[in-house]
């Protein structure tokens, strides 16, 4: 059997797309294989140490593999836009109808992130920083850039970038009695310091907005702070990721020789890796995260552009493609798979538990028990997202 016939696809199906897109979801539902927890149990082993801050957030500054899927996920909703855009309008749907589905889609992106966040609560918790949510408030407005030169498109993310820096940077810092503690800082917190304190947690612009915003909703009780320091306005900035996933698909649909779809991917993420350094290390912006600073939509972004430059390269390329089934058995079901890691994963721990008792996630010993624990559920889901697959079932928004 041939590799073709082992993934079949369309003709202009970017099979490396889906192959990106069922890793990232692949690492996003599996919590880091619980590696993080492990390295707990080896605390004087340098290479855990290293595994354990590479498989978790970092606390704000700075960037740890696991911080890159929700910036994989979110470019990749560009890059599929490039191609979907261009196939309904091949099939002769007009503008106006392609609008009205961006729009619906939108909404339907915000609340199914709303609705999976009030999951276990007394009653709807009306949040905006979550990645469908934060996907949903953007993709209208990257939508309406398709079909735009990408002179338009990367100077509408520039303008996006300078902007949102501009509105931390003109936003002023707290008084120096401020009382850090009254919106969730504690007194051991790592302040930033001169221009980057503009960025500090929950002292920020995008954080003063979201106290007046989110409290226009009905609550359990008012909000404050968010604990972790995320944003609802980060969807200004993470639209320019998104724009970034546009201008990659746009490459990847012209006539250009695949050496030179490379050489701009490449190119693109060595840019993107330097310019968030650089703004990152002089100190005119921080690269964090959690609140998707400038710095991080470049610096995140290059590591997109490089991802997607190894895989097509090896996928649609030289057409290994045998090897990437695992992952494009999930990429093609991608919104199944995050629901059911956002509401399914207690009840599959429960029930392999259930059926096959604790020491299923104890064959390797006490310390590697959460690496089971995760592993076992990740393969139950992939089961149900292969199961779909096999009935041509794919769920989409």
């Amino acid at each position: 059997m041939s590799t073709a016939e082992t993934i079949p696809t369309p003709p202009d199906r970017l099979v490396s797309l889906d192959a990106y897109r069922g890793l990232t979801m692949l690492a996003m539902a599996s919590g880091g294989l619980g590696l993080h927890r492990v390295a707990q149990s080896f605390p004087d082993s340098p290479t855990w140490k290293w595994i354990g801050y590479e498989f978790e957030h970092v606390p704000w500054i700075g960037c740890s593999v696991w911080d890159l899927i929700q910036p994989s996920f979110m470019f990749m909703v560009g890059v599929a836009l490039a191609y979907s855009y261009a196939s309904r309008k091949a099939h002769g749907q007009s503008y106006g109808h392609m609008l009205r589905h961006a729009i619906v889609r939108s909404i339907v992106l915000v609340a199914l992130g709303i609705f999976l966040r009030s999951d276990g609560r007394a009653k709807t918790y009306f949040t905006f920083e979550d990645v469908l949510t934060q996907i949903g408030l953007g993709y209208t407005f990257l939508f309406l850039l398709c079909g735009r030169s990408a002179k338009v498109q990367f100077g509408a993310a520039l303008a996006v970038l300078v902007g949102y820096w501009a509105l931390f940077y003109f936003y002023p810092l707290p008084a120096a009695d401020f009382d850090y503690a009254s919106v969730g800082v504690s007194s051991s917190w790592p302040h930033l310091e001169g221009m980057a304190a503009h960025w500090d947690k929950n002292t920020n612009a995008a954080a003063a907005f979201d106290q007046w915003f989110l409290n226009l909703f009905p609550r359990e009780k008012p909000f404050v702070y968010n604990g972790g320091g995320y944003l609802t306005l980060s969807f200004v900035p993470s639209l320019a990721t998104m724009i970034f996933g546009l201008l990659a698909g746009e490459l990847l649909r012209s006539p250009r020789a695949s050496g030179q779809k490379l050489a701009w991917l490449v190119g693109a993420g060595i840019a993107g890796l330097l310019s968030g350094w650089i703004l990152d290390a002089t100190g005119i912006c921080p690269i964090v995260k959690r609140i998707w600073t400038p710095s991080w939509t470049l610096f995140a972004g290059g590591w997109t552009f490089l991802i997607l430059a190894a895989f097509y390269a090896v996928v649609d390329v030289l057409m290994y493609r045998r090897w990437t089934f695992p992952l494009v058995v999930v990429g093609m079901n991608s919104i199944t798979m995050y629901c059911m890691e956002e509401l399914s994963h207690g009840w599959f721990h429960r029930t392999l538990k259930t059926h096959f008792g604790s020491g299923t996630y104890e064959l390797l010993g006490k310390p590697y028990e959460p690496f089971l624990a995760r592993l076992w559920v990740l393969v139950a889901m992939w089961l149900v997202c292969y199961w779909l697959y096999r009935q041509r079932i794919f769920i989409r928004i």
